[in-house]
């Protein structure tokens, strides 16, 4: 009887353990010199499957018609990779300063935590929340608790065609001794390292302020919107041969 208890004991922590684990995805070392130019035509692309865009953030439920996205992911020793197929009906850029409302407008957000240390990074640079605009302006707050553009940090290149838009964008990954202002050099990459991410979409067909939010990862609870202040939430990604 004293066994059995223990192993009841035994598998009921092992499945507390499954439901609480961290989502862990490969990322694939790309054998092309990748060319940020939207066609994604390089053959290292086609090798990687493609992950869902469908964790519904904020907003109303949305059908297929109005939104549908997905991505992949490659890396080398000086970026990560990201490609975004994003499926919209309708493109808003309302707001010309691009760090004023930014969030407001179609944009792809990505999320970076360069050594997985997960935690607050809402006014320190633990973790990076970029959000690239339509124009391919990149803004995200800084230590100030004011937005800054980050326009170095990822390089991106959309085409879009009828209701599909292409995104391509290289990302030079960056620590937490970031300082703003001055001069700070990349992290370079290696095969084993791991980082935290996440990507997600700000989607706005006619209002002042976005209609959905559309990410990558489950997030638990109803407040979903974490991202931009916990970097818990993020999954590990592992680079890979």
């Amino acid at each position: 009887m004293y066994r059995i208890v223990n192993l009841f004991i035994i598998l009921i922590f092992c499945l507390g353990c499954g439901q609480n684990a961290i989502s862990t995805t490969t990322v694939a070392f790309s054998k092309d010199k990748v060319t940020i130019d939207g066609k994604a035509d390089e053959p290292s692309w086609s090798k990687v499957p493609w992950k869902n865009l469908d964790q519904l953030w904020l907003g109303d439920p949305i059908s297929a018609h109005d939104f549908e996205g997905r991505y992949k992911m490659l890396w080398d020793h000086d970026h990560l990779y990201v490609l975004a197929e994003i499926h919209d009906d309708v493109l808003m850029d309302q707001y010309n300063d691009g760090l004023s409302k930014y969030w407001d407008d179609d944009c792809l957000e990505i999320f970076v935590d360069e050594d997985c240390s997960k935690g607050n990074h809402q006014f320190n640079h633990s973790a990076f929340a970029y959000h690239v605009a339509l124009d391919g302006r990149v803004a995200d707050i800084g230590p100030d608790s004011l937005p800054h553009y980050y326009n170095e940090h990822v390089m991106s290149e959309r085409i879009t065609e009828g209701n599909k838009s292409t995104w391509e964008c290289a990302i030079k990954i960056y620590d937490d001794s970031y300082k703003d202002g001055q001069k700070n050099l990349p992290k370079g990459l290696a095969t084993s390292k791991k980082i935290g991410f996440a990507l997600a979409y700000c989607d706005n067909d006619h209002s002042e302020e976005r209609e959905n939010f559309i990410g990558s990862i489950y997030v638990e609870g109803e407040d979903k919107n974490k991202g931009w202040i916990d970097a818990g939430i993020f999954e590990e990604i592992i680079l890979v041969d």
